[in-house]
């Protein structure tokens, strides 16, 4: 930037050690201790990028997350940011900086032609004018236009961290405020976490002159921080809080040398120093690079030794910016401050790519290479707006403050609406509960901050911008008033004003300055726009942080895993269970399972199935309320098949309940729906049962189980000597006995998936490979989930989520009895009798018989027409070959199914249809195809 320059001495760097990097090719020098913006700054950079909508220059403007301007795209070794914030970005030694939003560089834009077209593209133009013929001719080059940065997929970017704390007392914000809450805290004695997002604490006290307990503020704010981390606070640095949730849980994001932090904070009291957001001024030609906020000139001056400007105009509306003047002209600058109070303000810049001067209103000239404005300050409630806190437009401090103190959530300091050093400390010490009168002091006279947005309605029609970054003008404003959409969030989505990356920090109170001058309503009468997390943008790799690959969906494993291996299984992911497909060579090997199953003995690893305890007084009740099938009638040692249904009234999961004793239930459900049901089981317990009389225990992975199934399965399970007797007289089919297998308890469950007599031996965990190999030598056969998923085929049995769907009830597959008979409350009883559940057309289960022999497609569509309508009436859910049978066998979901016995229907294969599709036809037949009276659960 003109005049811009680096002094000799001051500010935090360290000029002992340069930073070599490049912006836009053109290699420049910074120092340690510099943020991206201050380096650019001091080498004389201007025009840092380009708007988004005219492609109009852009310089630096702020000093913080406000930034609207300066979004660079940042290489440093492997990382790769496409949108960096240049404020908040530390300088590092090789960065490659370039402008994001330019056709070129940011200087040198072959896009700024676009510029000129302005008057034929005002808010809203594509609403308008994309509409005919069609969106489709347009929408290709119109997003290749748009957006900010493009994302390289062959960078890495560093693996985030995740950390979660509980404290007493959460601080955001280490300015005065939140400096003074934190050691109020700390000293009653209060667990203490404070963040903020500048490498150190301390807020405005880094930049601006100030006393505090009778030392500088900068000192106190060093000596506060030493303070707080010797009595056992952590002070975490370089940390935006992006989100306030339910329950007083924040939502922090930590920037380190190797990555970000996530950090998951739940704290009995919160309170917020956020501090306040330096409003710019509104006048023609006011995004010119070279017009600054004035605090961001003040901060740059003091913090990096960089003055931004040799001949400087100070456009401001408060008294803030007396320090600024004093300061630019100790650091060798021209400076002139035009004061709005004084009925003289800045009506335009001057300069084409950048500053060159400013006209007053009086009409007087004046040269500039810098513009420092100050219309006031917003205090930062974004936070408090996500804890659903309602704000008000206060006169008195020119700026909309909280309205209402919420539970366990304060507001202090600047954010707030005090602006003075001395009212932020009260406010700060008061928050955390400190004693009265003893909160740090300060000689800093009272300075009159506040000040109302100047909106001059003679100069609204003229190109002044409102949101720099989205290219918003006053004239925008008016035609969205103009055309009805006065309301603010109607306004806000018309002229996409505060909708950009910074989310209208610097401009959303100014456009509801202009808004309501056109309405000729008082400010706040318009509303505010809605603030939701983030506060500022979080990428997608730091809120997944670990949560990736196996991290995000940890593959659970067999305690079996090991004797599978050996046996040369063929592993699959089902449900998140790493299980075995088939065993040996792929070719036949499931049809090989199958019929070992039918005509031998198979052993099968069914560790995952659900082995959920319920234990208690009220255990039966549970019980029977969460299943559609009473279960309080079961027989102590007895097991009964039932379904689990939501609200709605759909099947849940489906699966099979033991009576141990008479507290005493486990449910075996689903292997892949475990947590799910777990929890379902646990969110009623909590919600309508003394939980003092009925607990929930999940031992699921306590115990392996192992099953032996077919007609040989008796003798492979005698040979065990499992110290039970298993004759059908002692352990009937659905029946139960306990026994002992190396010394430890087993249970032992007649019951079967695959239409075959079947036991399910359960012994503890550690067991199971030694029940797996005593199994394989008395002759069992290993089968995998493939062949199991065939054998229930061929049964009719149905898989809850293959076979169902979100909507499939229970008398969908043929189970009314239940809703028949119970008259007792139960999960999703009321559902079962609506209209949409009495409907005679609902889709039913039903089986269907390919005609040509042909596996019939999972998902293909029975098809009807009549006239030129076609539609789909259902679908094929499961479907295989039968190696028993010898022809294909399916299932599938049919409107009025039942009533369809015998009838053909046709089929089409949507999905195939880029490579042509496929055509079936099918005979809807009962789901059953293998041993419709059940004779081999007893041969």
């Amino acid at each position: 930037m003109r005049g811009s320059v680096r002094l000799a001495s001051g500010g935090e760097i360290d000029r002992s050690r340069p930073l070599r990097f490049t912006f836009d090719g053109r290699p420049m020098t910074g120092y340690a201790g510099d943020t991206v913006a201050s380096a650019l700054l001091a080498s004389g950079v201007s025009i840092v990028g380009r708007s988004f909508k005219y492609h109009r220059p852009r310089g630096i403007f702020s000093a913080g997350i406000e930034e609207p301007n300066a979004l660079l795209d940042l290489r440093l070794a492997e990382r790769h940011d496409p949108i960096c914030r240049a404020t908040v970005e530390r300088l590092a030694d090789g960065m490659a900086l370039c402008s994001v939003h330019a056709s070129g560089t940011a200087a040198s834009d072959r896009l700024a032609i676009i510029d000129r077209f302005a008057r034929f593209i005002p808010a809203a133009f594509y609403y308008k004018s994309f509409m005919w013929p069609s969106w489709r001719l347009y929408e290709d080059r119109i997003r290749a236009m748009a957006g900010i940065g493009m994302l390289d997929p062959r960078a890495r970017r560093g693996l985030a961290a995740e950390h979660h704390r509980a404290v007493d007392l959460c601080v955001v914000g280490g300015g005065p405020a939140g400096l003074a809450a934190a050691l109020a805290g700390m000293g009653t004695g209060k667990s203490v976490l404070i963040a903020d997002m500048d490498q150190r604490l301390g807020g405005s006290l880094l930049a601006r002159d100030g006393e505090v307990a009778g030392m500088p503020g900068r000192d106190w704010a060093g000596d506060a921080a030493v303070r707080l981390r010797r009595g056992g606070a952590l002070v975490l640095t370089q940390t935006m809080a992006f989100g306030l949730y339910d329950h007083n849980a924040l939502g922090l994001v930590e920037r380190t040398d190797t990555g970000e932090r996530l950090w998951r904070v739940r704290a009995r009291e919160i309170v917020l120093a956020t501090g306040a957001i330096e409003r710019p001024m509104l006048f023609a030609n006011n995004d010119r690079p070279g017009v600054m906020l004035a605090g961001a000139v003040l901060s740059y001056l003091r913090r990096h030794g960089v003055r931004a400007g040799e001949r400087v105009v100070i456009a401001t509306a408060n008294d803030s910016t007396h320090e600024l003047s004093v300061a630019l002209r100790a650091a060798g600058a021209e400076v002139l401050v035009v004061d709005a109070r004084k009925s003289d303000f800045v009506t335009k810049v001057v300069g084409k790519d950048r500053v060159e001067g400013v006209r007053l209103a009086d009409g007087t000239g004046l040269d500039a290479d810098l513009v420092a404005v100050s219309g006031g300050f917003s205090p930062a409630l974004h936070l408090y707006a996500h804890a659903k806190g309602v704000v008000a437009w206060s006169r008195q401090k020119g700026a909309f403050v909280p309205r209402d103190k919420l539970d366990g959530l304060s507001v202090a300091g600047a954010a707030n609406g005090a602006f003075d050093l001395a009212a932020a400390l009260a406010e700060g010490w008061g928050a955390a509960g400190g004693e009265t009168g003893a909160a740090p002091r300060t000689s800093e006279p009272d300075r009159a901050w506040s000040a109302a947005p100047v909106v001059d309605p003679e100069h609204l029609r003229g190109r002044v911008w409102v949101d720099l970054q989205n290219d918003v003008t006053t004239k925008d404003i008016v035609l969205a008033h103009r055309e009805s959409f006065s309301a603010i969030e109607h306004l806000k989505r018309y002229t996409t004003l505060g909708m950009a990356t910074d989310q209208g920090k610097t401009s959303n109170v100014n456009g509801l300055a202009v808004l309501a001058s056109l309405a000729g309503r008082e400010m706040g009468e318009a509303g505010v726009t809605t603030f939701r997390p983030p506060y500022a943008p979080v990428s997608f790799v730091t809120i997944a942080a670990m949560h990736r690959g196996e991290l995000s969906h940890p593959v659970r494993r067999l305690p079996v895993e090991p004797e599978h291996r050996a046996e040369r299984a063929h592993f699959r992911e089902y449900g998140g269970i790493l299980r075995p497909a088939w065993y040996g060579a792929e070719e036949g090997a499931i049809a090989r399972e199958c019929l070992a199953a039918r005509s031998r003995a198979i052993v099968f690893d069914g560790s995952p199935l659900g082995k959920i305890e319920i234990v208690g007084p009220d255990a039966a009740k549970l019980i029977d309320f969460i299943f559609y099938t009473r279960m309080s009638t079961l027989a102590n040692g007895r097991l009964r098949y039932g379904l689990m249904l939501t609200e709605g009234g759909a099947i849940f999961d489906d699966g099979v309940v033991l009576r141990l004793a008479e507290d005493r239930f486990i449910v075996s459900c689903s292997s892949s729906h475990v947590p799910a049901v777990a929890a379902h089981l646990e969110a009623w317990r909590q919600d309508i049962f003394d939980r003092r009389r009925v607990f929930i225990h999940d031992t699921t992975a306590s115990w392996a189980t192992i099953t032996i199934g077919g007609p040989g399965s008796m003798a492979v399970v005698r040979s065990l000597e499992l110290g039970s007797s298993i004759d059908d007289a002692d352990l009937p089919h659905m029946g139960f006995a306990e026994g002992r297998f190396g010394g430890r308890p087993v249970r032992i469950a007649r019951v079967s998936f695959i239409g075959e007599r079947s036991y399910e031996i359960s012994v503890p965990a550690s067991l199971g490979g030694a029940l797996w190999a005593a199994a394989r030598s008395a002759g069992a056969e290993p089968m995998g989930v493939e062949a199991l998923s065939v054998l229930r085929l061929e049964k009719g049995f149905i898989i809850v989520g293959a076979d169902t769907d979100g909507e499939t009830m229970p008398h969908d597959i043929g189970f009314a009895g239940p809703r028949d008979k119970r008259r007792d409350a139960y999960v999703g009883d009321r559902s079962l009798f609506t209209e949409d559940a009495m409907r005679v057309d609902r889709r039913q289960l039903v089986g269907l018989r390919a005609l040509d022999r042909r596996v019939l497609p999972p998902g293909a569509h029975a098809i009807v027409s009549s006239g030129r309508e076609r539609r789909s009436i259902g679908f094929v859910t499961s479907s295989a070959m039968s190696p028993a049978l010898g022809y294909p066998v399916a299932l599938g979901l049919v409107e009025n199914g039942r009533m369809r016995m015998g009838e053909v229907l046709d089929l089409e294969d949507y999905g195939a249809k880029r490579t042509g599709g496929s055509r079936h036809q099918a005979e809807v037949v009962a789901p059953c195809f293998l041993d419709g009276q059940g004779a081999r659960l007893h041969a």
